[in-house]
């Protein structure tokens, strides 16, 4: 079994080929071809590297899906006594990735 763990936007996603990965929102356009180049740590059939901090010579190429927003978060400050509510949301925006290969040195 192949994979990899990537950093992107400062978290860590374990991508295999063929499966997709839900990191935060990208600039790419839809159906676009990138590359992350931030491979921390890489597994081939037994064979385990760790980066230090990084593969040398590892490359993830994915294809831009689809870009979606998360469930609502809601947020609500409240002190008692002092008549204080406030009610608000938020809702994450994410990039849906395609991992199409992964090219380890």
């Amino acid at each position: 079994m192949k994979f990899v763990i990537i950093e992107q936007g400062g978290k860590q996603y374990r991508a295999a080929e063929g499966k997709t990965v839900e990191v935060d929102r990208l600039p790419n356009e839809v159906g676009e071809t990138i590359t992350l180049e931030d491979v921390l740590l890489s597994v081939n059939d037994g064979n385990v590297t760790v980066g230090k901090p990084l593969v040398e010579g590892a490359k993830v190429q994915a294809k831009v899906l689809d870009h979606f927003k998360g469930r609502k978060i809601l947020v609500f400050k409240y002190r008692p006594k002092q008549r204080y509510r406030v009610k608000t949301g938020h809702r994450q925006q994410y990039t849906r990735l395609l991992i199409e290969s992964i090219e380890l040195e």
